[in-house]
């Protein structure tokens, strides 16, 4: 199995919520993520293409596979940050 999706990250908890508050009016997550994350993805409006398992760490991981395709996630915290999770892909 494979999943694709694309995330927003940021250092910020506040900022996080105030982006995922945006995304649930209807943001464009793309273009909140080439203003906000602090990720090379978001150049590609935080798409980070697809990847198997064991890729990503482990409560990214998670995340993305618990999503149905298109949802965005709360927020998940990791070691590199607060994300905010697309959903874009699943094969496999």
């Amino acid at each position: 199995m494979e999943w694709r999706a694309s995330h927003i990250l940021v250092k910020d908890k506040a900022l996080a919520q105030n982006i995922l508050g945006r995304l649930k009016k209807g943001g464009n997550f793309n273009a909140l993520a080439k203003e906000f994350s602090t990720c090379p993805s978001k150049s590609k409006g935080g798409d980070l293409g697809w990847f198997g398992p064991g890729k990503m760490v482990p409560q990214f991981e998670k995340t993305v596979i618990k999503l149905s395709h298109g949802k965005i996630s709360g927020i998940v915290q990791t070691q590199f940050g607060y994300h905010i999770i697309k959903k874009t892909g699943q094969r496999g």
